[in-house]
């Protein structure tokens, strides 16, 4: 099964990706995470991307495309996987159709995973990361459960830039459900209780 996972960032995408991805092995397509990967290495995309991402703007379609595409080309794609972060615009939709038609790989569903905005300013500006294992938690964790490390504040996850971002989703992103709705693909969940919850429905929605 091929799935696009939309909502505005902090809706839940990644947490329920996860769950997908644990029980029924799914190959995980984060552009978040390859961005941040990047950035991290201190690649040239990363170096041009990290500009965009501090200021919560989308990364450029031309480096984004080059991305996934070179992702899905994979073989640990081929039996079915789940885009988290992309498309993010109608002409990245446009894009992603026509590289998976030439791999004869159409999605099956675009997942939305709906949460009311004020939710997401409060969700994502509390959030807290691991700076050495990654572990994300909340502005309650002082040291990381895990493993002990220094909790720290992303860069692009402060109120100000969530809200920039928000906006930003709602111009850009948000005419993907009416793209989506218009293939016959889209499938609509609550993403406003508890994760475990949100992920009942979604199983149900897939026919998983």
């Amino acid at each position: 099964m091929n799935i696009v996972l939309l909502g505005a960032p902090g809706a839940g995408k990644g947490t329920q990706s996860e769950k997908l991805i644990e029980e029924f092995g799914f190959c995980h397509i984060s552009t978040g995470d390859m961005l941040r990967a990047a950035v991290k290495a201190g690649t040239e995309l990363g170096k041009k991307a990290k500009t965009y991402m501090d200021a919560g703007d989308l990364v450029p379609d031309d480096l984004i495309i080059g991305l996934v595409t070179e992702r899905l080309s994979e073989p640990d794609t081929e039996a079915g996987f789940i885009l988290d972060g992309f498309p993010r615009t109608s002409a990245q939709a446009v894009a992603l159709d026509a590289e998976l038609s030439k791999l004869d790989r159409p999605l099956d569903v675009a997942l939305l995973i709906d949460v009311d905005p004020e939710v997401i300013v409060k969700r994502i500006s509390s959030r807290r990361v691991c700076r050495q294992c990654g572990y994300v938690g909340t502005v309650e964790d002082k040291v990381c459960p895990k493993c002990g490390g220094e909790m720290y504040q992303r860069d692009d996850d402060n109120e100000a830039t969530v809200r920039n971002r928000l906006d930003v989703y709602n111009t850009s992103t948000a005419p993907l459900i009416d793209y989506y709705r218009g293939c016959d693909l889209l499938v609509t969940i609550d993403g406003d209780r508890k994760p475990d919850v949100v992920y009942e429905e979604v199983k149900e929605a897939l026919g998983l």
